[in-house]
């Protein structure tokens, strides 16, 4: 296996001028889908963590399983692996989720809340989303970090209690804005909030960047290793 990585990699990278010596467009797009189908895999078992005890284990096998089959606006596995790092990066406990699909960003969050002792609520306004979201955290073996709520986080989020270290937001974009600010008091110092598709670049998408980016009680920063886009602001 990696003399074939290692020949195709020298033939299209090192050396691309042998594809001008290629007789026919079909070679060329035929060597580069055998390229492509030989590295994915490699490369999407590189962004799971490692297992260390038998709830990664369940986790993993999860993922694997589920690997392809997110759709319904689900995050794809690169972002759901930087948000796994934040959280344990920054030991975060009390994490916020708007919109939680059918659940594949929940299970990276609630994965890596079960190492550093948190909890995450998910809000989702769609009951056969909510429902499937459901069984894949049983199916993960991760219901008991997760507090899953249906309803309109219109109205949910502004009468949450307490305080939170991470919101990662992936709802309706152009209340992007409005979910900050209702969180906005509720932030713990330190804590991120995260939003998604913020390569958009849609008017409510640059009205909101332009909110957060000009917040003198934050610090915006973007993740350039989400093809969708991750803002990811801090409060000082």
């Amino acid at each position: 296996m990696a003399d074939r990585i290692f020949l195709l990699f020298y033939t299209l990278i090192i050396k691309p001028n042998n594809l001008l010596s290629m007789k026919s467009d079909r070679h060329n797009i035929l060597t580069w889908i055998i390229f492509i189908f030989i590295l994915t895999p490699i490369f999407s078992a590189a962004q799971y963590p490692e297992a260390q005890n038998e709830l990664d284990k369940k986790v993993l096998s999860f993922l694997n399983d589920q690997s392809g089959q997110w759709r319904d606006m689900n995050i794809p596995v690169t972002d759901g692996r930087i948000l796994y790092d934040l959280i344990l990066e920054g030991k975060y406990t009390s994490a916020l989720e708007i919109g939680t699909s059918t659940g594949h960003s929940a299970v990276w969050i609630a994965w890596a809340l079960s190492k550093t002792g948190g909890k995450l609520i998910t809000i989702e306004i769609d009951k056969k989303r909510y429902v499937q979201a459901l069984a894949n955290f049983r199916k993960a073996g991760l219901s008991e970090y997760i507090d899953a709520r249906l309803g309109d986080a219109h109205d949910l989020v502004p009468s949450l209690e307490g305080k939170y270290d991470f919101v990662f937001c992936d709802a309706d974009k152009w209340w992007y804005k409005n979910y900050f600010i209702a969180m906005e008091s509720k932030m713990q110092k330190g804590g991120c909030f995260v939003a998604h598709n913020t390569n958009m670049r849609s008017a409510d998408i640059r009205e909101f960047l332009a909110y957060i980016e000009k917040n003198p009680a934050y610090t915006t920063r973007h993740d350039r290793n989400s093809r969708s886009g991750l803002s990811i602001s801090c409060k000082k």
